[in-house]
């Protein structure tokens, strides 16, 4: 076990971590449309169908 932790703590000094000189991008390309012509045909149907006389 000590054998383990004395290894464990050679290999820890090892390890660098640096920053990336350019910031992260994320970019977040989130398509809408589906959903608002979906809203927008059932609202539709539901004029029509409130309306019947009318179309």
């Amino acid at each position: 076990m000590a054998m383990l932790v004395a290894g464990m703590a050679a290999l820890g000094g090892c390890i660098t971590v640096n920053a990336p000189e350019e910031p992260i991008v994320i970019e977040l390309n989130v398509n809408i449309r589906q959903e608002v012509i979906y809203r927008l045909a059932e609202d539709a149907g539901n004029t029509i169908d409130q309306n019947a006389d009318i179309f």
